[in-house]
């Protein structure tokens, strides 16, 4: 993709303080919007399990009608259409990724579980000079504006959400044309994910593992067992309580995610290229000794950040195949030891180079990349890189369940 031709397509995520009116209003609509995708999703399931009959948007669009029209769904009319309509866009979208086997089968919404979102489409709502009037409101939101939207520019969709937490976040979705391609340079970098340090970087910087979970973790206990003691239901105090949880974890989320963020921009702004392992995250965290440090670190998290801000600036990112031993080799002679422990932080080689072993393993990554580039012939494209390329080494893949983390 060349963001030159076209501008980037991004979302812009603003905070807002509804008014009870209009927070009555939204959690309205939230219900409605998780009890059409319900119905239409026992519909198209029921369809598909019994007759292998695919149910399309128009025909749940038409049952939306129908349903509407019945006295026990007549509530439906209270609400603006447009979330409605696009929730069925929605689970449409999700049966097409299923019958492709790109995704699982759709699952039911839960009241308790669900993320409380509506989307709103041009037709619901009017954006005029930084005031946003949703359908169905007389008033405009009360958005604090964190930072200007691109001038001229109006937004294309409009999503509104709660968190757990109870905070409400409007996301206007617009093109921004100050999104350009940045100048190409001849600079590349090896990286190297871990947990003592978060990533290592092949010119040898290491940049600090925040441990956020960690640091709020007494606070986060205290919270939880304090929920824990409350009788289960709705009653007024387990909701403080579990608000109380939600927010904490909230505030690291937010916390992880604006570092990222810093990281990330940095990286991509300064190297051309950019190197780092395709890592299994979600079979790594199985590992109940680092599950949660992992998750803590964000690595998934820095890829999906890192590979979109490469696709929007023209900078390209590859990935070195998951199964290279990027710690045991020597990145001077390239000897490979055959055990080393999560505690050995330096090892000298044979050769007598003295390594670090996360400044080690980040420069044999950089190196794979290179030798994948040389031979041209081994080199098989990445999907969403620009570069499409995957560095990939010929390694023997360690047994089932003893992939290697780098800490």
């Amino acid at each position: 993709m060349d963001v030159g031709d076209a501008p980037v397509t991004r979302a812009f995520k603003f905070r807002f303080y509804p008014t009870d009116s209009q927070a009555a209003e939204l959690l309205r609509t939230f219900g409605c919007v998780r009890k059409v995708y319900n119905l239409a999703l026992a519909v198209r399931t029921e369809a598909w399990v019994q007759r292998q009959e695919r149910v399309n948007y128009y025909d749940t669009s038409a049952m939306l009608t129908a349903w509407k029209k019945t006295e026990e769904l007549a509530f439906l009319t209270e609400v603006s259409s447009v979330p409605l309509q696009q929730t069925l866009r929605h689970l449409h979208v999700a049966f097409a990724n299923f019958y492709s086997e790109r995704a699982r089968h759709p699952r039911f919404k839960s009241r308790k579980k669900s993320r409380r979102s509506a989307e709103y489409t041009t037709s619901a709502f009017r954006y005029d000079d930084g005031r946003l009037t949703l359908a169905k409101m007389r008033d405009p939101l009360n958005i604090v504006w964190s930072r200007r939207l691109p001038d001229g520019v109006s937004p294309s969709t409009v999503t509104v959400s709660q968190d757990s937490a109870g905070r409400w976040f409007v996301s206007l979705r617009c093109q921004d044309p100050t999104v350009t391609t940045l100048p190409p340079t001849t600079s590349a970098i090896g990286i190297d994910v871990g947990l003592d340090h978060l990533l290592v970087l092949s010119a040898g910087e290491k940049i600090t593992n925040l441990r956020l979970e960690r640091r709020d973790r007494k606070r986060l206990a205290r919270a939880q067992k304090a929920l824990a003691r409350r009788a289960c239901g709705n009653g007024a105090n387990r909701i403080k309580a579990r608000r109380k949880v939600a927010r904490i974890h909230a505030r690291i989320a937010d916390r992880r995610r604006d570092h990222l963020h810093k990281i990330t921009t940095r990286l991509v702004r300064e190297n051309q290229t950019l190197v780092i392992e395709d890592l299994a995250v979600r079979n790594m965290v199985k590992n109940r000794r680092l599950a949660r440090a992992i998750s803590d670190a964000g690595w998934a998290q820095f890829r999906e950040m890192l590979e979109y801000k490469a696709v929007w600036y023209g900078r390209d990112v590859i990935t070195v195949n998951r199964w290279f031993h990027s710690s045991k080799l020597c990145s001077a002679c390239g000897v490979r030891r055959e055990t080393m422990p999560l505690s050995t932080r330096r090892w000298t080689c044979t050769c007598g180079v003295e390594h670090d072993r996360d400044i080690n393993a980040a420069r044999n990554i950089m190196a794979a990349e290179l030798a994948a580039s040389a031979c041209g012939a081994d080199v098989r494209p990445q999907r969403n890189t620009p570069s499409g390329r995957l560095a990939e080494k010929q390694e023997s893949p360690l047994p089932s369940g003893r992939g290697e983390v780098n800490p």
